[in-house]
């Protein structure tokens, strides 16, 4: 597990600084402009079945971050309430944040489980998490509660 630990690390800071997507409220992965989900709605995740690029005119602000619509339906449906669209752990990858770190999530490498939205940084991280979900969910909510307000840069240390 050091080793996977270790490989996730460093693509992750290097995915981090390449991008430069930086958690602007640390707690919700956002782009440097605010962007969450890299422009994808959340709401198309569930009503769709499949991430869908929102719209720059279609668009709502939620905890400082800026989410993009497909429509004003999906819209609304977010403002109405957000916590049943939010993707877990702010958008982070949710193996990473079971090993204890903040990566990227890829809005592509998707998977609603128990009605959550879970993202995680690449197809091949994607399958690992699917191996053993319950798990890595469990372990990813434990460590949410100690890192969520700590930055990607801190957890890499």
């Amino acid at each position: 597990m050091n080793a996977v630990k270790t490989l996730l690390s460093s693509v992750a800071l290097s995915v981090a600084l390449a991008t430069s997507t930086l958690a602007a409220g640390v707690d919700v992965n956002t782009s440097t402009t605010g962007l969450a989900l890299q422009g994808y709605d959340p709401v198309a995740y569930f009503t769709d079945g499949a991430p869908s690029k929102g719209s720059y005119k279609i668009t709502a602000i939620h905890d400082g971050a800026t989410y993009r619509f497909t429509s004003q339906d999906h819209k609304a449906a977010f403002e109405a309430d957000p916590a049943a669209y939010l993707p877990q752990y702010g958008g982070f990858c949710a193996f990473g944040t079971a090993m204890g770190f903040k990566f990227d999530g890829d809005p592509t490498q998707w998977k609603i489980v128990d009605g959550e939205l879970f993202l995680n940084l690449s197809e091949e991280i994607h399958q690992k998490w699917q191996g053993d979900q319950a798990n890595f969910i469990e372990k990813a909510d434990t460590n949410w509660l100690g890192i969520a307000d700590k930055s990607p840069e801190e957890l890499a240390n």
